[in-house]
């Protein structure tokens, strides 16, 4: 079957970004990476949060960031075009997250999730898309969620942010994929981070942060366009996709309580 995008088969030629790697799934990508002989570059909005972090790897070039500023993102790119002369893949992966129910909505949690999560992200990788354009070759890989597959409870803003991404990503490798540059989504389950630590419920199909590093890394080497995980649960996700709405609401209040 063919693939969607270009399959990276060896690590060790990569210059790969992560931008939102200071904890959670991107500090566990980029050290698997590390491992593995990649080039990478790590962003976050906290410098001494990346300095924690990375400071044991000398080869990691800390670039903090505020994604939510544009110019901040366009002096970290170039400054990795002057230290490597290049970029193979730009993963754009910083995100907010709160629970919220309808009786808690308000300005400020709608500003904060939809700035980082879809404003930041789409500038991101608009300035990457720009980039690999102009270089002739590269990968933008955004990270949604599986949140962003239907409405869920406690994701009214979340959710609503990581489905205009996922929109955003589709149409993007439309675009794209015509001009050589690849385009991947990256959909989640529950991974153990700090952004899933505050929540209230149980989170069914959790995983470490190695495994979902592990993971991604594995649908960069297959060439997918959606790498998605724990396949257990993703699958039962994208299954209610496809339900009319009186049975999926049913059975969405019934399996969470709410």
């Amino acid at each position: 079957m063919a693939t969607l995008n270009p399959p990276i088969t060896d690590w060790s030629k990569q210059r790969v970004w992560i931008i939102g790697a200071s904890t959670g799934i991107g500090k566990a990508l980029a050290e698997a990476l590390l491992a593995r002989g990649a080039r990478v570059a790590v962003s976050a909005r906290r410098a001494q949060a990346l300095d924690d972090a990375f400071s044991s790897h000398a080869s990691a070039l800390r670039l903090p960031l505020d994604m939510t500023d544009r110019a901040s993102v366009a002096t970290a790119l170039e400054l990795i075009h002057a230290n490597w002369g290049g970029l193979d893949l730009g993963i754009v992966m910083a995100g907010a997250y709160r629970a919220i129910r309808a009786w808690e909505l308000d300005d400020a949690a709608i500003s904060d999730m939809m700035k980082t999560n879809v404003y930041g992200a789409m500038n991101a990788s608009a300035l990457l898309a720009q980039y690999f354009l102009k270089q002739g070759t590269g990968h933008v890989s955004i990270v949604s969620s599986v949140a962003g597959y239907r409405g869920l409870p406690k994701a009214l803003v979340y959710g609503p942010s990581k489905a205009a991404m996922i929109n955003f990503a589709e149409t993007l490798y439309i675009d794209l994929s015509e001009k050589a540059i690849g385009v991947s989504v990256v959909n989640p389950g529950f991974v153990r981070t700090p952004l899933t630590a505050n929540n209230d419920f149980k989170m069914p199909h959790l995983i470490e942060p190695e495994e979902a590093a592990r993971q991604m890394m594995l649908g960069y080497e297959r060439g997918d366009f959606e790498i998605h995980f724990p396949r257990a649960f993703t699958r039962q996700m994208k299954f209610l996709r496809i339900l009319p709405y009186r049975w999926y609401f049913k059975l969405i209040k019934q399996s969470t309580g709410l």
